[in-house]
């Protein structure tokens, strides 16, 4: 990676991963783009461009102008949303996906493309879900992120398109809000812990699933894509987790620095039933052994740095931060 392109740079994982990557390769060689524009440090600290990923020859045009090597491609409707959206997911998940392989192909640029434990489904092993299983997922996202696995397999055996991707799990920050996944509760716990000190959770206690801290997921990418190439039997999909937690197991973690801190429940259905079908423990073996993947961070050195940071944003309102 010397000349990086990143799609949906103003989400959760984009705007983190933007910041770490201009530290390690410079302002100028990173572009990140969004099908919209803020104030943030992912497009004041380096060069930004507007961008619908479903546009496939502005895609071309941005990765073409900027001279990328690398795509990270990360625009994306994302698991709850897509349930109710769910053409529009099918139209911008896959549709983006195709035009950043078509521009990685035409280009000759190393691709990332993100996976998710969504592509399990209730049929696949809970415990222990291993790299290479069944997937018949039952949402929308979890089909879209199985055809996105299989797309780019397919592009990097038909055309030598140097694809990679991780299976994330659920991703934990303070720098940015959360975009309707079903592991968003997570992040909204810490938020309210701060704000109210009191969360109405709404997925149901005993309904474990794997998570990670975002600084975690960011190492993990570069990690990746900077990998020996003759390692990676994979490529594609790599599980990767650090923790497996349910709401009671994290507000446990919170009680340790917020003693009085409140969990109730108030169910969605909707976001449990797609939790219900997902594994409550991953097997990160593959990771490990192709890409030497490990996570830092386990529940309670989260938590620690989650209420720090959301403290000091409360404290001082920097710019950029989740409002308190």
């Amino acid at each position: 990676m010397r000349r990086i392109l990143i799609t949906g740079a103003l989400g959760q994982i984009g705007c983190e991963l933007a910041n770490r990557l201009r530290q390690l390769y410079g302002d100028d060689a990173v572009l990140t783009t969004d099908i919209r524009q803020d104030l943030t440090e992912a497009t004041l600290s380096g060069p930004f461009r507007l961008l619908d990923v479903t546009d496939g020859n502005a895609f071309y045009e941005a990765a073409q102008e900027h001279r990328a090597d690398t795509i990270i491609h990360l625009a994306a409707l994302l698991s709850a949303t897509a349930e109710t959206k769910p053409m529009l997911a099918w139209q911008l998940n896959m549709g983006g996906l195709l035009n950043a392989l078509e521009t990685a192909r035409a280009l000759g640029c190393q691709l990332f493309a993100p996976s998710s434990i969504a592509a399990f489904g209730p049929d696949t092993p809970k415990n222990g879900t291993p790299q290479d299983t069944l997937q018949r997922p039952a949402t929308m996202y979890g089909i879209n992120k199985v055809a996105g696995e299989l797309l780019c397999d397919y592009y990097f055996h038909k055309y030598g398109i140097d694809t990679r991707g991780l299976r994330f799990p659920g991703l934990i920050s303070h720098a940015a809000p959360p975009g309707g996944g079903t592991t968003d509760y997570a992040v909204d716990m810490y938020v309210n812990a701060v704000k109210t000190g009191k969360y109405t959770s709404y997925i149901d206690k005993g309904t474990f699933l794997d998570m990670m801290y975002m600084p975690d997921a960011i190492e993990s990418v570069i990690k990746l894509m900077e990998a020996d190439a003759s390692r990676l039997k994979h490529r594609n999909a790599f599980n990767v987790t650090a923790m497996s937690v349910d709401p009671e197991a994290i507000a446990v973690s919170i009680r340790r620095r917020l003693p009085n801190f409140e969990l109730d429940y108030g169910i969605d259905p909707l976001r449990q039933a797609i939790a219900d079908g997902w594994p409550d423990a991953i097997d990160v073996s593959a990771a490990r052994e192709e890409w030497d993947f490990c996570a830092e961070y386990d529940l309670d050195k989260m938590t620690d740095d989650m209420l720090s940071s959301l403290f000091g944003k409360q404290l001082y309102g920097k710019k950029g931060a989740i409002l308190l």
